[in-house]
């Protein structure tokens, strides 16, 4: 898991939900075996072309996040790019279709199904007769039985960090020829389809010392339409080359070259021709959808005049002026201030040419756009404080309105907005069904009546930091100090200025109300700005940006009980304060309702920063105060949401084919550890209940597919009611490729076919995708 979300196998196995008696939990949603299938939201993106259309040959430079540490999908510092290695060089018995379910792998294997149940679970594998490793031994049952024995769990010389389903198994033997594998397991398994996938050879999974570290660096032996060719940690790059000893279709490419390029840089390294392939964030979408714009347009530039004249050519002495213009506008500075320095400044001429240049070159990209099979979800930790009250925790959840929080991600990327509905499946998914219903739709008077039965009164009386009561109301009388008695000893402000400002403040609150207003009509959604950029950055300055890995525990409480709220960090920009939002103070047992929201600070986090200001402002329309407090990448996950630092956090988690087993340790309930801390697994909310465990182990076990899909949906349902994790919105995927490549890009669900992509020959076109490409 990453702030933004990663593959979900390999998270998994990297360390990167209570009802009160008062409440009744609603029908569960969603049980019905006779449900109709879910459909993805959106198609994959890849610019799809027959492979007779592909010309055989050529490099693919593809950028990714980082060169890996391992290349054993099994160990604990796999990631992302492990994944993408393991799926080009190594056998799958089975990969995932458009809709994100597993699907026999036909390179590998011509059928497994389970042939006993009794008196134990029993699958036979039957290989493809082709199926040998690069070294020409046949993959075999001898493969499969090293595998399991080193991620059975039984050996801690092993260094694994995760057995999942291999617990499970009895024995792996030889079948009836050399082609059959049988598996035995001790305990019935629904999931057995979630093993073998990747296989590695048994030179690896022999022995301790191969395991742990032979696959690390190199990967001698491999079975796919690629090969590993060389690890150079110094460039930051992974050459996978095209595997001679392949049985399957040839690899149209020569070589993928997999490049670590920062996602702030890859604007940039697409220019420059280093990359061909780059997923990037929403903030690069604009660049590079006018730069193909002003490309489609024959002999164009995207500062070219009409019928592609240059609008700065020879003798011209504007050339530099237009080229600030463009450059001051794409970065969000005033046109009209550009012009009045458009003559002076050499630096800032350069750097306009400079991105004219980009510009130019980005003009044979496309950015290609799905939905990735992740969501991102707020998180509330309910270990302790107000939290840890269920009541309250519901109160956040129906505050919310999940719906315009999608579209304000979704919308402006041309992707279809729908929050979504299940923690353990996406739509299209076997799983998935839209079971939010067990916590309810967004209802502000239904937030306040149960914060109220949770002792949160309007008004109530808060304690200063001396111990004495301030009078109901004080604060929002005083001006809302940004940070409560901090805000007192840097100065305060009289009432009468106080009320100047609040006046002030007012007005200009309703003038960004009506500029709001228009910018939510449909026809303009699109282009609304406030949805793509931080929200809090320049109206919280004060929000405790630099609080996060600076202020100890005891400054954050005694804010909080002081009800101390950063000013403007309840909305984004041109968001307009909550009615009577002032006077809206919850208190109970003189102490303020006020949630701590952390968010990571880097360059790739605006879209949470704008996520997170829309929520902090549905939420002080109840009277829940928050404090956003930024801090940096590398400690927002491991100093804050695993170590539960935070009150309200967002981050995402992938979807899984294989919820009974991958999502277990997500919703698990947590439970003490012999040195009397508390083992959470990979449950960071810290909310659980014995039970949605009943319910995940009687799925995992059963091998009825109707039944253990139903029994998963009921586990969802009780997710949903505990409310200590809050689905919002299916994760984008916007990936730049270049023009002529095909089979590659915005893949969603689906696992991509290696061997089929490449370059189109000359004259050829891909088929027309969800973008129009």
């Amino acid at each position: 898991m990453s702030n933004d979300g990663v593959g979900l196998r390999a998270v998994m196995r990297s360390v990167a939900f209570l009802t009160a008696g008062a409440l009744a939990v609603p029908a569960l949603a969603g049980c019905s075996s006779e449900d109709t299938a879910s459909k993805p939201l959106a198609e994959q993106d890849i610019a799809p072309a027959a492979r007779d259309q592909v010309a055989d040959g050529g490099t693919l430079h593809w950028a990714v996040d980082a060169v890996p540490e391992t290349l054993n999908t099994f160990q604990a510092d796999a990631n992302a790019t492990t994944t993408t290695v393991a799926q080009a060089v190594l056998p799958s018995m089975y990969r995932l279709d458009a809709n994100g379910r597993p699907q026999v792998n036909p390179d590998y294997l011509e059928s497994a199904k389970v042939v006993e149940t009794e008196p134990k679970q029993v699958v036979l594998y039957k290989l493809n007769q082709q199926a040998v490793w690069s070294d020409g031994r046949e993959i075999g049952a001898a493969d499969f039985a090293a595998q399991w024995r080193a991620l059975s769990g039984k050996d801690s010389a092993y260094w694994t960090a995760r057995n999942a389903g291999y617990e499970r198994i009895e024995k792996i033997e030889r079948g009836a020829n050399d082609l059959e594998v049988r598996v035995t397991f001790a305990r019935p398994y629904a999931d057995w389809r979630s093993l073998f996938s990747p296989l590695y050879p048994k030179d690896v999974m022999g022995t301790p010392d191969s395991f742990n570290d032979s696959a690390r660096k190199k990967l001698k032996v491999t079975a796919g339409p690629f090969r590993l060719k060389k690890v150079d940690r110094k460039d930051g790059e992974v050459t996978l080359a095209r595997s001679e000893r392949w049985w399957g279709h040839p690899a149209k490419l020569d070589e993928i070259v997999l490049t670590a390029v920062p996602r702030d840089e890859r604007t940039g390294a697409l220019a420059a021709g280093d990359v061909d392939l780059a997923e990037i964030d929403p903030e690069s979408l604009g660049r590079i959808t006018l730069a193909a714009r002003a490309g489609a347009k024959t002999g164009s530039t995207p500062l070219a005049g009409p019928g592609g004249l240059s609008a700065h050519g020879s003798g011209s002495n504007l050339g530099a002026a237009d080229a600030l213009r463009s450059w001051a506008v794409a970065h969000e500075g005033d046109e009209e201030a550009a012009d009045d320095e458009a003559g002076a400044g050499k630096k800032k001429r350069e750097a306009a040419l400079a991105y004219e240049r980009q510009q130019t070159a980005l003009k044979g990209f496309e950015v290609r756009r799905s939905l990735e099979p992740a969501y991102t979800q707020l998180a509330l930790n309910g270990a302790s404080g107000p939290l840890a009250d269920e009541r309250v925790r519901r109160a956040v959840a129906r505050a919310l309105d999940r719906k315009a929080l999608a579209k304000a991600v979704l919308t402006p990327l041309g992707l279809p907005a729908e929050p979504v509905g299940s923690h353990l499946a996406l739509s299209g998914q076997d799983a998935y069904a839209d079971n939010s219903g067990a916590l309810g739709g967004q209802d502000t008077e239904g937030a306040e009546a149960l914060l109220a039965d949770a002792g949160w009164v309007h008004g109530g009386p808060v304690k200063k930091e001396n111990g004495e009561k301030a009078e109901e109301g004080e604060k929002a009388d005083k001006g809302e100090k940004a940070a409560g008695a901090e805000g007192e000893k840097s100065g305060g402000t009289s009432e009468k200025e106080s009320e100047k400002k609040s006046e002030k403040s007012r007005k200009k609150s309703d003038k960004e109300s009506e500029k709001s207003e228009k910018s939510e009509k449909p026809k303009k959604e699109s282009r609304e700005k406030s949805d793509n950029e931080d929200p809090a950055d320049e109206d919280s300055a004060d929000s405790g940006d630099d609080k996060g890995d600076k202020g100890d525990d005891k400054q954050y409480a005694n804010k909080l009980a002081q009800g101390g709220a950063p000013a403007g960090a309840y909305a984004p920009k041109g968001t307009p304060a909550p009615a009577a939002a002032a006077t809206k103070v919850l208190a109970k047992n003189g102490k303020a309702l006020a949630l701590r929201f952390v968010l990571p600070s880097g360059p790739g986090s605006e879209t949470l920063r704008t996520v997170a200001g829309r929520i902090s402002s549905m939420l002080a329309k109840v009277g829940i105060r928050t404090e956003i407090s930024k801090v940096s990448d590398e400690s927002y996950f491991k100093d804050h949401i695993a170590s539960g630092q935070y009150d309200l956090a967002l981050y995402s988690w992938p979807a899984s084919a294989f919820p009974a087993t991958d999502a277990r340790p997500i919703f698990a309930k947590p439970v003490p550890a012999a040195d009397g801390s508390l083992n959470v697994e990979q449950n960071y909310t810290r909310v659980g209940t014995d039970q949605v465990d009943q319910l995940f182990d009687q799925a995992v076990t059963t091998l009825d597919a109707s039944e253990s899909r139903s029994l998963i949906r009921k586990a969802d349902s009780r997710i949903w009611a505990a409310a200590g994790s809050i689905p919002l919105y299916q994760r984008p995927q916007l990936t730049a490729a270049r023009k002529n490549l095909v089979n590659a890009g915005a893949f969603g669900f689906q696992t991509p076919v290696y061997e089929d992509m490449g370059f189109l020959k000359k004259g050829a076109k891909p088929a027309s995708g969800p973008s129009g490409n």
